[in-house]
């Protein structure tokens, strides 16, 4: 065998400048979950019939169109069936908008810190990630994401509201930043938390997108609707951008069983209301107690809430963890906790009181 063959294949070098996804830790089984923003609550009333009844053709390829939930998608949110693209999470589905508009020499802006797949996949699609850091409060810093803008920038991920913080943007200042964006450049509007906001100055994604081409809305099943382990996201763009994300998305990604979930979670809207109003009650307490103890926390929007704690992140995970809640560290910047069981978010709070009075 020659030392070239002994060396295995050769991969792409900028590989290894990429990191690697990190998902929240699992808890043991005396241990809350409360790292990866996922809904506690058990399938939707006809979910997981709807699934058992679809694992029944698992010998067969799903339906390559989606077409059932497209269509069902297209008119619950009044928009043409074109105009719709879905894949395996929202992620992917991201994934897929970046292949579709940069490469090498282009540029991927975001905020910072935000979603943490945003650089990896812009770096896997070989462009150059353009980090722009949250301001004071944890939110976009909108006139420096526009005085970022430079001639080889493709796409702007807005995750709103922000993962990990939670802080969401309101219509006048949105509006403001996609009129001053050059029409070339793709915004996407990341609404994976849409369903927990309460803020009503927050405006929906998909009204923002009617008269813009240049807009992208992402949403996903991961998470009021409580499908993360199905993989269900999708796209509502003009048609140039939907027909680009068909293209890139791999074939058959959406499976016949998240198909039909997500189906029957369409039509349980009504069970779905309840369980999110309960978790944004949760929200509160949670949020409320944490300012009591004397914490600084700003309004989340979403399912989860943000903790800024710079150096002593690690150990304050590491308190809950012994606590028994699982919770998702940013080292050296802070903890995100999702909002999951009560019981969880009681012992949450308790710890976060023993660490206060440790600092």
């Amino acid at each position: 065998m020659s030392e070239t063959a002994a060396q295995g294949p050769r991969l792409r070098p900028t590989l290894d400048a990429i990191p690697t996804y990190k998902p929240g830790k699992p808890a043991g089984a005396d241990s809350y979950k409360l790292s990866s923003n996922e809904n506690p609550y058990d399938p939707l009333p006809g979910v997981l019939e709807a699934a058992v009844a679809a694992a029944g053709s698992l010998n067969r390829y799903p339906d390559m169109a989606v077409t059932e939930l497209t269509a069902e998608l297209a008119a619950r949110f009044g928009v043409p069936a074109e105009h719709i693209a879905t894949g395996t999470g929202s992620v992917s589905v991201a994934q897929s908008l970046v292949l579709s508009t940069a490469g090498p020499g282009d540029e991927v802006m975001f905020a910072w810190r935000s979603f943490e797949a945003y650089p990896i996949i812009t770096q896997v699609a070989g462009a150059t990630p353009v980090a722009v850091p949250l301001t004071a409060d944890e939110a976009h810093d909108l006139d420096a994401m526009l005085a970022a803008i430079t001639d080889r920038t493709r796409l702007i991920f807005v995750c709103n509201p922000n993962n990990p913080t939670g802080v969401v943007i309101h219509r006048a200042e949105l509006e403001r930043f996609l009129d001053a964006v050059p029409s070339d450049i793709l915004v996407v509007i990341d609404e994976a938390y849409i369903e927990f906001i309460r803020d009503e100055q927050v405006p929906n994604g998909i009204d923002l997108y009617r008269d813009r081409p240049n807009v992208c809305v992402l949403r996903t099943f991961s998470k009021a609707y409580g499908l993360a382990g199905l993989r269900v996201g999708f796209a509502i763009a003009h048609e140039p951008v939907a027909t680009a994300l068909r293209k890139t998305a791999v074939p058959f990604g959406v499976s016949r069983i998240a198909q039909d979930a997500a189906l029957a979670s369409l039509r349980s809207e009504d069970a779905l209301l309840e369980r999110v109003e309960a978790l944004v009650q949760e929200r509160a307490r949670v949020a409320a107690g944490l300012a009591e103890q004397g914490w600084t926390v700003e309004d989340s929007q979403a399912n989860f809430v943000w903790l800024r704690l710079g150096e002593r992140t690690l150990d304050f995970a590491a308190a809950c963890a012994e606590a028994g809640v699982v919770v998702r560290p940013f080292p050296g910047e802070g903890v995100r906790v999702t909002i999951g069981e009560t019981e969880a978010n009681s012992i949450f709070l308790a710890t976060a009181a023993a660490f206060r009075k440790e600092l």
